[in-house]
């Protein structure tokens, strides 16, 4: 019995990188993907696990206890979850405020999801060489929201290279976790973290204002400095899975933190009297914005909007 990381999934088979360095596709006995587990990959990027070789094949026999993990709502099956990835240091999401518009509402989820898991999140705001007038003043406008509930902002171009040493730093000896929409530019970033892996790199499309999806499946890439990075398909939602309805005001900080000061112990910050989120919000102590989205995902029916 040999241990490995798991560096790519495809949902079928799996490529796991062992302790002696080889690189060994694997797949995953049917009990064992039958075995209790609720999403819809039973195997993650990141996930620690123990292979048998027989000469013939090599199978996945076991999982060890993750450390964490983030997820997204399946494409497929709305009530499922697909796990991005796992046993990981922070999660990076990737922002354009155009070509493609990432709207707060993402942004939120993201952060709520990975707040639910224990994940420290960082927001990327790319292509800030595109910035000019209105759309420079949003983008400062949304890092300083960010920033002032605590997430670590950065302004970045990776075409120009502007701030690309704060991310290679940043990156430097962690396993980090890439999101974001298609089209703002991760396949980019990683090229320019990781030179030579000549990642596959798509033209948006402004008539649509989207980009195409050029990562099918997750994989982890070791970068040179040490550590990991691994990128994910193009997201185009983050669901409310697993969260229970009175939990989702704790995965949004400036609501929890004000949370303790309304009138009742189960004030779900929506029409109670003496709500001290509400009057925070009134005041312009919390984001219109933030708060919307917390509403938002309080009546999630199992769809992103």
């Amino acid at each position: 019995m040999k241990e490995g990381i798991v560096v790519k999934s495809t949902g079928s088979w799996y490529l796991v990188r062992l302790e002696d360095e080889r690189t060994v596709e694997c797949r995953i006995r049917g009990k064992f993907r039958m075995g209790g587990i609720r999403t819809t990959n039973p195997v993650a990027v990141g996930d620690q696990v123990e292979v048998e070789e027989n000469g013939v094949e090599s199978v996945i026999t076991g999982i060890r206890p993750r450390r964490n993990y983030i997820i997204r709502k399946s494409t497929n099956l709305s009530k499922e979850a697909h796990i991005l990835a796992s046993n990981v240091d922070q999660a990076l999401l990737v922002v354009t405020v155009n070509h493609p518009v990432t709207s707060t509402v993402f942004i939120d989820r993201f952060l709520a999801t990975a707040e639910a898991y224990a994940i420290p999140a960082v927001l990327v705001f790319n292509k800030i060489d595109l910035y000019e007038g209105e759309t420079r003043d949003k983008g400062e406008s949304l890092m300083a929201i960010y920033r002032n509930i605590g997430y670590k902002c950065y302004g970045i171009s990776v075409t120009t290279g502007e701030n690309m040493d704060e991310i290679r730093e940043l990156v430097c000896h962690k396993v980090t976790v890439l999101s974001g929409l298609s089209g703002v530019g991760k396949s980019s970033l990683i090229n320019s973290l990781a030179p030579g892996l000549g990642l596959k790199t798509a033209v948006i499309s402004y008539a649509h204002d989207s980009g195409k999806h050029t990562t099918t499946f997750a994989e982890m890439f070791p970068l040179k400095e040490g550590g990991f990075i691994i990128d994910t398909p193009g997201v185009r939602s983050f669901g409310t899975v697993d969260m229970k309805k009175e939990e989702i005001s704790h995965f949004f900080r400036e609501i929890f933190a004000k949370a303790g000061d309304c009138r009742f112990y189960n004030c779900t910050h929506t029409h109670e009297p003496g709500c001290a989120v509400m009057d925070a919000v009134g005041k312009g102590e919390i984001s219109e914005g933030r708060y919307a989205s917390y509403l938002g995902m309080l009546e999630d029916s199992g769809k992103y909007r």
